[in-house]
Parts: structure tokens; C-alpha cells; sequence
């Protein structure tokens, strides 16, 4: 489900424990409406394309924001695999009122050009999929805003927290998946009640 070093620091283990607690706290029953976590951390990074994005480019939109890295062999495909296969089903609210944030854990590896292959070989509409890269200061600060955790090894492969984030089309964070083994089925249900909002 979620790939780190038993050596990681106590903070992530707390870390950790606080943000499955938060993810459990979505299931909702008949039309209720997904809980509000709290407001969406900012971001300011580069696309795919070279251009710059911000959190605030997405107002009024559903957001769904994951961290990914391009040369990942296990989980990352996995994962990215499961959000290809939901954008036919949003038919055209793909890109229109709901959009895909892949940003990477490995900025120094994946440049525009490398996270723009990585979005090909996954089938990634890229009308409604933005795949982000920064600085490493500027997505160590993402990460751990949305309640991530990322460590580079010695051999090249990344620890991190798998965390996909909804946001809302005000900016809160309604729902957050820990691990890549949700159902897509579930993600696409709370796309949908967001979407009703």
C-alpha cells in the first residue's frame, strides 16, 4: 500500500497515523455530503508544457491532487493506471469541472519533458491531467503541506507517502486516499457528489 524506510523519523509515523485517520473520516452514506478536511495548501509549480500553475488556476473545478515520480516501477504506475481509467467515465466534465494534479516527488529527475512521456505512456488526457514539477524547495513544501512524506535513497527510488487529495471547487480538501489500493469506483462516486455541490 505505502512504501517507507523503517528508519524514517518518529514525525512521519505521527504524521501518518493522522492522515489515515482523516481519510477514514469520509464515509458518507446516501446524499450526505463529504466532510471538509480543511482549505487546499497553495502551490505555484511547472507543468508538463513548461508553464507555470498555481492552485488557483483550478477555482470553481474539482481537483484531484496525487504525488507521483516518472521512473517509479512498483506503486506510482499503479496508481496513475487507477486515475487514467476514471477519465472516460467523467465524460465531459474531464477537463471542463474536474482536472488531474500528478505532481512529482523527484524534481530533480522529472523535467517538463520526462513528466510529458511519463503522461503519453499512461494515456493521460492532458486537457484535464497536469503533470507538476519545481524546485526540490518548492515540492519538499508541497508534499509536506498535503500531508506527504519524501526521502531519495541511495539508489535512486523514492520513498513516499502515496496521498491522493479531492478538492472542491471552493478549495477545501474533502476527501484524502492514503496508499494506491482505493477503488476507483469510490473515487469516482465522490468526484460525482462534488460535482453536485
Amino acid at each position: 500500500m505505502m512504501r517507507y524506510g523503517f528508519g524514517s523519523h518518529l514525525v512521519f509515523v505521527v504524521l501518518l497515523a493522522a492522515c489515515i485517520a482523516t481519510a477514514a473520516a469520509h464515509g458518507t452514506k446516501g446524499n450526505e455530503r463529504l466532510p471538509v478536511v480543511g482549505m487546499a495548501p497553495d502551490f505555484a509549480l511547472t507543468t508538463q508544457s513548461g508553464e507555470r500553475l498555481s492552485l488557483a488556476h483550478f477555482r470553481d473545478n474539482v481537483l484531484v491532487v496525487t504525488f507521483i515520480y516518472a521512473t517509479c516501477k512498483d506503486t506510482c504506475p499503479v496508481l496513475t493506471a487507477k486515475m487514467a481509467s476514471l477519465q472516460r467515465p467523467l465524460g465531459a466534465e474531464f477537463g471542463r469541472r474536474v482536472h488531474f494534479v500528478s505532481i512529482t516527488v523527484d524534481p530533480e529527475i522529472d523535467t517538463p519533458e520526462v513528466l510529458r512521456r511519463y503522461a503519453d505512456a499512461h494515456g493521460a488526457d492532458r486537457r484535464g491531467w497536469s503533470f507538476l514539477t519545481g524546485t526540490p524547495d518548492e515540492i519538499r513544501s508541497v508534499v509536506r503541506a498535503y500531508g506527504g512524506f519524501a526521502r531519495k535513497n541511495p539508489r535512486g527510488d523514492v520513498d513516499h507517502l502515496y496521498i491522493t487529495s479531492l478538492v472542491d471547487r471552493t478549495g477545501a480538501i474533502r476527501v484524502q486516499y492514503i496508499g494506491y489500493r482505493f477503488d476507483p469506483d469510490e473515487m469516482l462516486r465522490d468526484l460525482k457528489a462534488l460535482l453536485r455541490e
